[in-house]
Parts: C-alpha cells; sequence; structure tokens
C-alpha cells in the first residue's frame, strides 16, 4: 500500500511517499480502506521533532491517528456485520491507503454524511464538543474564541451559538473574520489589529466588559492577551499551541480571581467519552446543524504541500488527505 512516512525530523520536505506492506487484522481487529486522514496541527509540530517530552514517534513513522472509510477485512472474534461498514476510526499512522483499527474504536458514520465531512470531525468534532461540556457553556454566557476560523474553531462557534450564547471569534484577516460572522458568530475581531483585544471586550460586552469562557486554541502571546479578557468567575481554556506554546496564564492570578483554568490535559477523553462525543458531532452534521470546515483536500502523494499548507496558515477550516 502507498503511505506517507516522515524520514527524519525537520520541515515538510521529510514527508514523503512510500510503500509499505498491507496491514493484516489480529483477533478484535479491523482494516479500512482509508477515503480521507484528518491532519492535525500538532503532526507538524511533531514532525519538526518539537515535544518529544510528550511524543515518543522516531523516524522514520507514518503520522497521523484519524481516518474515515471503509471496513475491508476481519480480525478474528469481529462480527461479520462490520464488513463494508463506513466508518471513522483512531488509528496509529493515518497517512495511509489503509489502517488498522480495534473494532472497539469505530464510530458508524450515518448515511447522509459524506466520508469528507466525517473525517473533518474525527479530532475537532471531539475536542470541540468535549470542551462545550468541560466549560459548561450555555445561554447564559459570553464566549470568546481563539482561533476561531480553524478547524476546531469553527466548530467552537457553532456550538457555542446553537447553546445560545453569544459568541466572538477572534481570527486574522478580512476573509476569516467573515468566515467566523457567516458560522454564527455575534461578532468577530481582527487578530491583526493592534487593538484586537480591546475590540473583543466591547464585543463582548455586558457589565463588567468581559468573556465567562475564552476557548484558547492558539496559546503564546495571543492567548496571553486574551486572559485578562476573562471574567472574574469565569473560565479559560488553553488546549492549543500551534503558536509554538500554551498560554502562559499564572495561575496565582486565577486563583486570586476565582478563574478556573482547563488544559491540554482535560482534552485527553476516555475511550468511551471519544466514542460519545465523535458520535454526536457526526449526527450533528448528518443533520445539517453543524458544518465542518474545509479548507484544502490534497492527495497522500502531496502530504509534505499539505504540512505546509497547515503551517502557513493560510486556510480557513480543515485540511484533509484524500487515498
Amino acid at each position: 500500500m502507498r503511505a506517507a512516512q516522515v524520514k527524519a525530523f525537520g520541515g515538510p520536505e521529510v514527508l514523503a511517499p512510500v510503500e509499505m506492506p498491507d496491514p493484516v487484522p489480529g483477533p478484535g481487529e479491523v482494516v479500512i480502506d482509508v477515503a480521507y486522514a484528518d491532519t492535525i496541527f500538532v503532526e507538524t509540530q511533531v514532525r519538526t521533532g518539537w515535544g518529544r517530552d510528550f511524543f515518543s514517534v522516531t523516524p522514520p513513522y507514518v503520522p497521523g491517528g484519524g481516518v474515515s472509510g471503509v471496513v475491508s477485512a476481519l480480525g478474528a472474534d469481529v462480527p461479520g456485520e462490520w464488513l463494508g461498514r463506513r466508518v471513522t476510526a483512531y488509528v496509529t499512522g493515518s497517512y495511509a491507503e489503509r489502517a488498522l483499527a480495534p473494532v472497539t474504536a469505530l464510530t458508524v458514520v450515518p448515511d447522509s454524511l459524506d466520508l469528507l465531512q466525517a473525517a473533518a470531525l474525527v479530532h475537532d468534532g471531539v475536542t470541540a464538543s468535549g470542551l462545550l461540556e468541560l466549560t459548561g457553556i450555555d445561554d447564559t454566557d459570553r464566549v470568546l474564541v481563539l482561533g476561531a476560523s480553524g478547524g476546531m474553531g469553527t466548530l467552537l462557534i457553532q456550538l457555542a451559538h446553537a447553546r445560545g450564547a453569544r459568541v466572538v471569534g477572534v481570527a486574522r484577516g478580512a476573509a476569516k473574520v467573515a468566515l467566523v460572522r457567516e458560522l454564527g458568530a455575534d461578532a468577530a475581531v481582527d487578530a491583526t489589529h493592534p487593538d484586537w483585544a480591546a475590540a473583543a471586550r466591547t464585543a463582548v460586552g455586558g457589565s463588567p466588559e468581559a468573556a465567562d469562557v475564552v476557548l484558547d486554541g492558539v496559546g503564546g502571546e495571543l492567548g496571553a492577551t486574551a486572559f485578562p479578557l476573562t471574567a472574574d468567575g469565569g473560565r479559560f481554556s488553553a488546549h492549543g499551541a500551534p503558536s509554538g506554546g500554551f498560554s502562559p496564564v499564572d495561575p496565582d492570578e486565577a486563583a486570586r480571581r476565582s478563574i478556573t483554568l482547563f488544559g491540554i490535559g482535560d482534552v485527553q477523553f476516555t475511550p468511551a467519552d471519544l466514542r460519545r462525543y465523535l458520535s454526536a458531532a457526526l449526527t450533528e452534521a448528518a443533520a445539517g446543524r453543524l458544518r465542518p470546515v474545509i479548507g484544502e483536500v490534497f492527495p497522500l502523494e502531496r502530504a509534505a504541500e499539505a504540512h505546509a499548507a497547515i503551517e502557513g496558515r493560510g486556510l480557513v477550516g480543515k485540511v484533509l488527505l484524500k487515498m
């Protein structure tokens, strides 16, 4: 089978096409003919050698962890009803034509949902759904979303809006700001403006002008600037680090202001919660109530270009690989 493999730590060019043996399912496992592989920003960071304390991969390796596709082979003890089913799954090494997965890791894709959309929800749909539950967002809340035009940010905007919250999205550039408004944000702020924090505070409104919930999928300086916009007694989630690091929030200051902090560890869900959140996201998308935004789809052979596009930050929404 064809796959894309990281040959050594480095830039996008280290990600190259290779031929590998087809996977063979063991007891309780299936083989999935992959239609689409999800990509997430952290995969580009790991490819550079970043985060060695958290990610133990050593080149050469096949990146990726989420797929949509069709079950094509069954291992022992797997019920025959799974053969031919359209599914999503969490796997090891998803940048490949075929993937091996435990049957317990499969989630059935609703008939009315395209496998492309399903792949776009494998990671971000789960995290977005989990964040709304963790932070307890409801119709009394004012919510500020950083990185609002990204794969997860676009979902957070829609889900928070559906719960009746006042939602303000922060994105970079006029096109991304326009998309955030289109997805249901009550207001959108351009992070390229030097006074964006003041504009965000005004857009959030209320008395005082502050957000009950800040969802920070960006980290770094942007997240640090957003933390003071959190209301006393509010909730601040620092779950993303595409800037190169998580938001440097002072826990003592948060405690003084009774702000509840959430971090990347809080979105490491149990297998049962992963299936629950993903199933909910797929159901909402199938019903037309949740729209995954897909910026571009690259063929497997151009995985290096996909990584370059992710790092370039010019696209909105998700970048996916097509097999």
